[in-house]
């Protein structure tokens, strides 16, 4: 059963306190000023992709559709801010009607991205805008870091199967997100259960290291297992002697044995002796899987040996390396006054150090080659040109307030693998590198493109 379409609540009564102190206190301000219902939008987006990263991959979206549905100020949340005087009793009186009515457009979620991408952005007034930003972002972030993670390891791969096996290396809610991040990415399996009961996941699992050792012998574990879970049982076959255990389990299930697990050692070499045993021993037809800390370089250099799946815990949920995608949440237009009709304005930060933004409401498109692969992430401001109106990559999430985009899972994990494919081939390259595609900036003045004072590539 797949539940990711059904709405189910997070895991927490509200995600209102999801948020920072200073979101309270600028609505506080806003209200004070007159300011906080002025029309504004808000955009996603990263300045960078983590380095050596080639492409992106947007993870978390119904996640954060389910967040902006649960963010009410209940009373006991409403109790809280009064009790540590974080605002005042007129602000407190507004969050205690807080329902974000605005409209949210975004990617949509197992799409890739690149630098500059509006990933999502958030329209409505400042002040129900506002208080979305942390916890869209640490959805955002956390999500897509897993999701990228995933897919290169789901690239490096290939038709081999990937399980994910990192719960008990991070927070426990974490975890959830993580696997369901993973499957997004590519991730065939979940040993979560959670996972599985919140999202759909496959969930498998056999055996550790411990049921061994619970029993006299060795024998006794594999004979106690099958009699348990049958033949077509996952053996774990490096407690002890690998070659010992191999025989033993082929003399114990027989050649309908379905796998043995590696944990440990030099797996390239290991597999290889592992499939000649078995293969000697009659059990041409039992697979191997191979765990014990990896990533995707590691997943990589067994490439070409005898390995039919791979599990994977702590490198994939903590996004090998780039746990986070620094993402920002920035204000690109407001309104001039409260009036709904005023008409928007582009504002911007003006900084140094690579932290400025872009004004204005944008629109983003992928231009393709003669062959559909991607060339270029095209992102402008104004009217679409024409030639890119059919390749617009933003889709309406929420509209006046209401989730009109929720999805089932495996919808998401078949966009992400769609979406891979469309990308040059040199996205898959492990090696350390640029975003396979560039970013280009369109500015449209007075209906017409003025592309070579306008188009930029994104700063490195």
């Amino acid at each position: 059963m797949n539940t990711a379409d059904l709405g189910l609540p997070v895991d927490v009564p509200s995600t209102a306190l999801f948020t920072d102190h200073y979101e309270l206190t600028m609505l506080q301000a806003a209200l004070k000023a007159g300011t906080a219902d002025r029309r504004s939008v808000f955009e996603c987006f990263t300045r960078r992709l983590p380095e050596g990263r080639r492409y992106g991959v947007v993870a978390g979206t119904g996640r954060v559709l389910d967040a902006v549905e649960n963010f009410r100020f209940d009373a006991g949340v409403l109790d809280f801010l009064r009790e540590r005087n974080v605002v005042n009793e007129e602000t407190l009186e507004w969050l205690a009607a807080y329902r974000f009515s605005g409209d949210v457009w975004g990617y949509p979620e197992g799409e890739v991205y690149f630098p500059g991408s509006p990933i999502m952005r958030v329209e409505g007034s400042f002040a129900e805008c506002v208080l979305l930003e942390t916890v869209i972002l640490s959805i955002l972030n956390h999500d897509s870091a897993i999701a990228a993670a995933a897919s290169r390891m789901a690239s490096a791969a290939g038709d081999r199967p990937l399980i994910e096996m990192g719960a008990r290396r991070t927070h426990e809610l974490a975890a959830v997100a993580a696997s369901r991040a993973a499957y997004v990415g590519g991730f065939a399996t979940t040993s979560d259960l959670a996972a599985g009961f919140r999202y759909g996941i496959p969930t498998v699992g056999t055996s550790a290291h411990a049921f061994t050792l619970l029993h006299d012998n060795e024998r006794d574990a594999f004979q106690a297992q099958v009699d348990s879970l049958g033949r077509n049982t996952t053996l774990l076959v490096d407690t002890y002697d690998v070659t010992e255990a191999v025989r033993t389990a082929v003399e114990v299930a027989g050649p309908e044995l379905g796998a043995v697990r590696i944990d440990s050692g030099d797996l390239l070499l290991v597999a290889h002796r592992v499939r000649q045993q078995l293969d000697e021993l009659g059990a041409v037809n039992t697979k191997i899987i191979v765990t014990s800390d990896l990533d995707e370089y590691a997943i990589a250099s067994l490439a070409a040996a005898p390995v039919d799946a791979y599990g994977v815990g702590t490198q994939l949920v903590t996004g090998s390396g780039h746990p986070t995608c620094s993402m920002v949440y920035k204000l690109v237009a407001r309104a001039e006054s409260a009036d709904p009709k005023a008409p928007l304005v582009p504002v911007a930060k003006k900084s140094s150090g690579g932290k400025t933004s872009i004004g204005g409401r944008k629109w983003a498109a992928r231009r393709l080659d003669g062959d559909g692969i991607a060339e270029a992430e095209v992102i402008g401001t104004g009217a679409v040109p024409a030639e890119l109106a059919d390749r617009q990559l933003l889709v309406e999430l929420v509209k006046g307030g209401e989730v009109v985009a929720r999805e089932p899972l495996d919808v998401v994990r078949d966009r992400h693998a769609v979406a891979r494919g469309n990308l040059p081939l040199s996205a898959t390259q492990l090696s350390r590198g640029e975003a396979v595609i560039p970013t280009e900036y369109v500015h449209l003045r007075s209906g017409s493109q003025d592309r070579s004072a306008d188009r930029d590539r994104t700063d490195r």
